[in-house]
């Protein structure tokens, strides 16, 4: 098996660590040629990234030659046998030592500059390099994820020579590897494209990462952290992923997901402006898109509540997971039938419920089986001049027996596209969502 570069090696990868999605990792990436993999397989799974510092110990005459390796925490690994067959002493251990371990100071200032590592106390930490040739750094890379507090150790890489590969099943308490060829010579050989990794390209993919990810787990202690990006959003029990695009601004006291109606995305025109007022109210928002493109070419799929709300519930528990903030939704069209009915299990489900819902045109009669259980607080905004829409609304709203109202925006038709009924929409939501959005709220 060879592999066009690092990233369709990371691709390859991640389709094996799928299983791994619902432990909550973090993956660790060895600098350099490691996390261009590492980011790729963080990417599928959702997780944070973070690199595992681990240098190499080599001979001192033959630097490519290694006799062992050290990583943060004091860590060393040493083959004594080496060390004996190319005649190196301990005081050339000591030298060569204490040059590796400025290099590796300097690495986590270089790649982190001046964040703190991603805590892997009590979680599964998946190490992943480009490939194994001794075995030696990812051997130092397992114990030092261990000496941080990690419940669990995967080891993942592309391809390794099968002594080294055995070897290090004995490290962790998972190996993945793709290839494990017997004629082994150099893990290069087996990438067309194996070109050195910069440190700007590191630097780059942890902060890319960051954008895409709420920064391992580290929300629930720092409060909500402003970042945006497009997210990867698990659903189906991990079987599947959705796009999405969250924007957090700093210190936010809740967040807004957007359900979307029949016809529309996370592209939405109209629910991105409704989004760009939630954030100007200093609150968080989430677009994604409920069905994916060829699902979409069904209808029956986006009138289909059940198994909509039903996604909306997982992305909603791994929103709880990754921010910590109370979680609200905004609805339109059939997606407001959708958040009533994810509103209403969550309500079922105890624990971190919904703080708030409001629809814009939405179709709570879809909902109509659960429309007596919720009990998050329900604003429904409609159009003056969608009547149809508004006696829907009007026969929902006496079904609910949650706090909820009825807003009524003049003018308006189905998308609020008149002058001012949009902006109006925007007011009316940031008030319902700031209003029930208290230092107190439950989660």
């Amino acid at each position: 098996m060879r592999f066009t570069d690092r990233v369709d090696a990371g691709r390859r990868l991640a389709g094996r660590l799928e299983h791994l999605r619902a432990e909550d990792p973090v993956v660790l990436g060895l600098p350099r040629g490691g996390v261009p993999v590492a980011y790729q397989v963080a990417r599928e799974l959702g997780a944070p990234l973070d690199v595992i510092l681990v240098r190499k110990l080599g001979v001192p005459y033959h630097r490519e030659l290694g006799f062992g390796a050290i990583g943060e925490g004091g860590v060393r690994v040493v083959s004594e046998d080496i060390m004996r067959l190319s005649r190196v002493d301990e005081d050339d251990l000591a030298e060569v030592e204490r040059g590796e371990q400025a290099e590796m100071s300097r690495q986590a200032e270089r790649f982190r500059g001046g964040r703190p590592r991603v805590p892997l106390e009590g979680r599964t930490a998946v190490l992943v390099d480009d490939g194994i040739a001794t075995g030696a750094s990812a051997s130092a890379a397992c114990r030092v994820a261990r000496a941080h507090g990690a419940a669990r150790v995967v080891l993942a890489v592309p391809v390794a020579p099968p002594d080294a590969a055995a070897a290090l099943r004995h490290e962790c308490d998972e190996f993945v590897c793709l290839s494990t060829p017997a004629a082994f010579s150099a893990v290069g050989e087996w990438y067309h494209d194996f070109s050195q990794t910069a440190d700007e390209e590191v630097v780059e993919l942890l902060r890319r990462n960051a954008g895409e990810t709420a920064g391992g787990g580290t929300d629930k202690d720092c409060g909500c952290p402003a970042r945006s990006g497009p997210v990867k959003l698990p659903v189906d029990d991990g079987r599947l992923t959705l796009d999405g695009d969250l924007d957090v601004p700093a210190g936010a006291p809740g967040l807004v997901v957007f359900a979307h109606g029949s016809g529309s995305s996370r592209l939405s025109p109209r629910n991105r402006a409704v989004a760009t007022a939630l954030n100007a109210a200093g609150l968080g928002t989430l677009l994604f898109d409920l069905l994916t493109p060829a699902e979409e070419g069904d209808r029956a799929n986006v009138f289909a509540v059940e198994p909509l709300a039903r996604r909306l519930g997982e992305v909603t528990d791994w929103l709880h997971r990754h921010t910590g903030v109370p979680v609200c939704y905004f609805g339109a069209s059939t997606g407001a039938a959708a958040a009533l009915w994810a509103a209403a299990d969550a309500a079922r489900a105890g624990g971190a419920g919904i703080a708030a819902v409001v629809s814009r045109g939405g179709r709570p009669d879809l909902a109509g089986p659960r429309l007596a259980e919720v009990t998050a607080p329900t604003l429904l905004v409609v159009g003056g001049r969608d009547e149809t829409v508004l006696d829907l609304n009007r026969r929902a709203a006496e079904q609910l027996t949650c706090e909820n109202r009825l807003a009524v925006v003049p003018g308006a038709t189905h998308l609020f596209e008149e002058p001012g009924t949009l902006e109006a929409v925007a007011d009316l939501a940031c008030a319902w969502f700031t209003g029930h959005l208290t230092p107190d709220t439950e989660q």
